[in-house]
């Protein structure tokens, strides 16, 4: 993996603002992390990136810097975007501009068929439940814990073939439905699912398209996801360890057979979660346990 270093001087001051962020260009979908070292002086705010405000955070397993993960929307064309770093210095709030730059990460197609009442659904009923699930999983992939929960390395949340690559465009009966939000994994029924990593079980129930559906928190806006699960065998609230058993695989929701989907959210940002994992376990976390 490449790292772009982006050092910013200023011309009141012979202090240089230390920003490294880890790889030069980003496919869309994907997500990229900028650190931040700890300077004298120097009180780090917040990034602005695509209209929103990214929190900075100290690194839980370096006490010299401070990162931020930037999610990049799979709907990104090929571009530049301004990056915006807000700290205050002297007792002044200023900001620099740094340039990420966004690359078609050139996805393929699949094609699906799947019962036509989970492709289009029209009854009123199951159409409010669907839109009340959404609701419910976007506030909670929009709320930001402000503390880590992570004391080690990420994990697969299972050893198998991976059957569907996160950003595969998804053509269900002969109509384009967006695309794949996450990575398969080939499981048998009752297959044993477990946590990537350590976090806060923020969600356990059977929805409509994700079916038996496991979300953890995993802190500082970082989150997991587990679908078409079989059973369960964790509860809401409950703090789960790396590697713990969440529950089996199943073929509940929108399938074609029995699978594990798994997927990230960073900010409220579906991200490729394989390239998440990897970009974290290369470039954040330390298997050195934490205090």
């Amino acid at each position: 993996m490449k790292f772009l270093f982006v050092f910013c001087l200023f011309v009141s001051s012979a202090f240089a603002l230390h920003v490294t962020v880890v790889g030069d260009e980003v496919g869309n979908g994907k997500t990229a992390l900028i650190k931040l070292a700890k300077e004298k002086g120097i009180v780090y705010k917040t990034i602005r990136f695509e209209k929103k405000n990214i929190k900075i955070f100290p690194n839980p397993f370096n006490e010299g810097e401070y990162y931020a993960l930037l999610p990049v929307s799979y709907y990104d064309r090929p571009s530049q975007k301004r990056v915006q770093i807000f700290y205050i210095q002297n007792g002044k709030t200023k900001h620099k501009n740094i340039l990420l730059k966004i690359k078609d990460a050139k996805y393929k197609k699949e094609t699906l068929h799947v019962s036509s009442a989970k492709v289009n659904p029209q009854r009123p009923d199951v159409k409010k439940r669907i839109a009340k699930e959404h609701n419910e999983a976007m506030k909670i992939y929009h709320t930001v814990t402000n503390k880590s929960y992570l004391h080690s390395k990420f994990i697969l949340p299972m050893q198998s073939e991976i059957t569907s690559a996160f950003g595969t465009a998804r053509i269900y009966n002969g109509s384009l439905k967006g695309y794949h939000s996450g990575t398969d994994f080939r499981a048998k029924m009752g297959s044993p699912i477990i946590a990537s990593n350590a976090g806060r079980v923020v969600l356990v129930k059977k929805r409509f398209y994700s079916g038996g559906t496991v979300i953890i928190d995993h802190g500082e806006g970082i989150y997991t996801c587990y679908f078409h699960m079989s059973k369960f065998h964790v509860q809401e609230k409950q703090f789960v360890k790396k590697g713990e058993l969440l529950g089996l695989s199943g073929k509940s929701g929108r399938v074609t057979g029995p699978h594990l989907h798994f997927s990230a959210r960073i900010d409220g940002v579906q991200v490729d979660p394989l390239q998440l994992i990897t970009l974290l376990n290369n470039n954040l976390i330390s298997d050195k346990q934490r205090k």
